[in-house]
């Protein structure tokens, strides 16, 4: 692996002896994935250092990549990232959809996990709020933009896939989950992982061909249709709550400073 900003020795020493939390992320854990063809997609969340926090040392996050950087990752390949406990959150009461997954995934996706990771994953309600759904839009939207405005596969890492089917396949699964998944943690304060029936299938026979760009631009408009009411209708509070959070983030620092070790 080659060293980036990111991937250096002392980055992991700092990941591998603070992360609280570490599972799947990528479609795996979504269901969704096709044999032979995903990557694993793994995201931890770990804590830092005193002089990390209050002194002029820096972490944000850890990287780590089966194959180099620029290369694009294949079956059998990880791609790892570890984020700093607060760069986490940051992205979390932002609604960003990924960041939010280690909240739900199943107990056999999680690769690491200490007491202070449960008490995370135990207190998901304190980052969520209607500003999710903004960020789902926007999600689906790129996801549509990169599958509609490059037909002839132009600027996109996979035009194996539109000489095969006409159309990216991937994207059009990534922009039809965004969408059902927004409406769900909208709807219920939570997403279901792996994705449930029927849709989950319709996903993976749409990454294969079995439905058209047209179908899939259909389920999508009326997913967005869905998430725009629900940025203004959804039972979630209308923004996270801070307080909660910061209190939750001192706790968590001084609490492993004080001489906590983690568990598995």
């Amino acid at each position: 692996m080659s060293w980036t900003k990111h991937s250096t020795p002392e980055f992991r020493a700092v990941a591998d002896e603070l992360t609280i939390l570490r599972c799947q992320v990528g479609s795996g854990v979504h269901g969704t994935n096709i044999a032979g063809t995903d990557d694993r997609d793994e995201m931890g969340i770990c804590l830092e250092p005193p002089e990390y926090v209050m002194g002029l040392n820096r972490f944000d996050q850890y990287v780590y990549r089966t194959q180099p950087e620029g290369v694009r990752s294949g079956p059998g390949d990880l791609d790892l990232i570890i984020y700093s406990l607060r760069k986490w959150m940051r992205l979390a009461v932002t609604g960003n959809p990924t960041v939010l997954l280690p909240l739900f995934v199943p107990p056999e996706e999680i690769v690491t996990m200490t007491r202070t990771g449960e008490d995370l994953r135990a207190n998901a309600d304190m980052v969520l709020s209607r500003q999710a759904g903004h960020r789902f839009l926007g999600y689906l939207r790129a996801q549509r933009d990169h599958m509609v405005e490059r037909p002839n596969g132009t600027r996109t890492n996979r035009p194996e896939l539109i000489a095969l089917y006409g159309f990216d396949v991937k994207y059009a699964g990534h922009m039809v989950r965004l969408g059902l998944q927004g409406v769900e943690l909208l709807e219920t304060g939570g997403v279901t992982l792996p994705m449930p029936e029927p849709w989950r299938t319709w996903i993976v026979e749409l990454r294969q061909g079995g439905h058209t760009k047209d179908e899939a631009l259909a389920v999508a408009a009326e997913l967005e249709s869905r998430l725009e009411r629900l940025t203004t209708t959804s039972p979630l509070p209308e923004h996270p709550d801070m307080t909660r959070v910061n209190a939750w983030l001192v706790k968590a620092h001084t609490e492993r400073w004080a001489g906590e070790r983690p568990h598995p």
